[in-house]
């Protein structure tokens, strides 16, 4: 059991568990970021472009792809860019493998607010991958969606106490700087069914740092939030 736990505290990271969390087979013509790839190495091993990359999907800045993330690299089917292209700009599906497209708009997910508070931080998706809630030590921090927890523990340095709870095959969320963790890994939650207590491990204050992750790439979680 300690040799278990000493293992996670060496090799996890916060890449690899959220991507880990996402690592479902992608299908033909699509390819998920591993760990040091670059937008143009990935253009060179399709036989593409990174303008077309960076068109395709979607991208404001080449640089800012990351570990998980999955990203299309042929044209779609039926466009002149399609037609012209080789046919091995993309592996062949297995015959038993179903596509995992996915769809052309991320689906919503119907979150709750995870705790009370004030939101003092929000989302840029570079220096904040998520937001962050200010209250007082102790404050009922609650599951934003059903799901399973797939991670609890503190060996991911820079978040303290942290939960991570799968949704789907696509979303997640974590929970960072809590004081106590009310839930186990591989434990099945409710949305609203208080899983932590808010905190301040590996922060200079009280707080619930809150990350939504869609296909493991990080998204600003108030925009799928109601109003308070």
């Amino acid at each position: 059991m300690l040799s278990t736990r000493i293992r996670r505290l060496i090799c996890v990271s916060m890449a690899a568990v959220l991507a880990a969390c996402g690592s479902a087979p992608v299908g033909p013509g699509f390819y998920r970021v591993e760990r040091g790839d670059t937008v143009s190495k990935i253009a060179r091993a399709n036989r593409t472009s990174v303008q077309n990359i960076t068109r395709w999907n979607g991208l404001s800045n080449a640089d800012s792809i990351e570990v998980g993330q999955v990203l299309r690299v042929a044209p779609p089917a039926g466009t002149a860019t399609a037609a012209a292209a080789p046919s091995r700009s993309a592996p062949a599906p297995s015959r038993d493998a179903a596509p995992d497209t996915p769809p052309a708009r991320a689906p919503a997910v119907s979150l709750i607010w995870p705790a009370d508070g004030s939101v003092i931080r929000g989302f840029d998706g570079k220096t904040s991958k998520g937001i962050d809630i200010a209250n007082v030590p102790g404050t009922k921090i609650v599951a934003a969606a059903g799901g399973t927890v797939v991670y609890a523990g503190n060996g991911l340095r820079g978040y303290g106490n942290m939960l991570i709870v799968k949704h789907d095959s696509e979303y997640l969320t974590a929970y960072a700087h809590n004081r106590a963790l009310l839930v186990k890994e591989g434990q099945t939650v409710a949305q609203g069914q208080e899983i932590a207590e808010m905190g301040d491990t590996d922060s200079n204050r009280v707080m619930l740092h809150f990350e939504l992750r869609y296909l493991g790439r990080s998204t600003d979680p108030s925009r799928y939030l109601p109003p308070r």
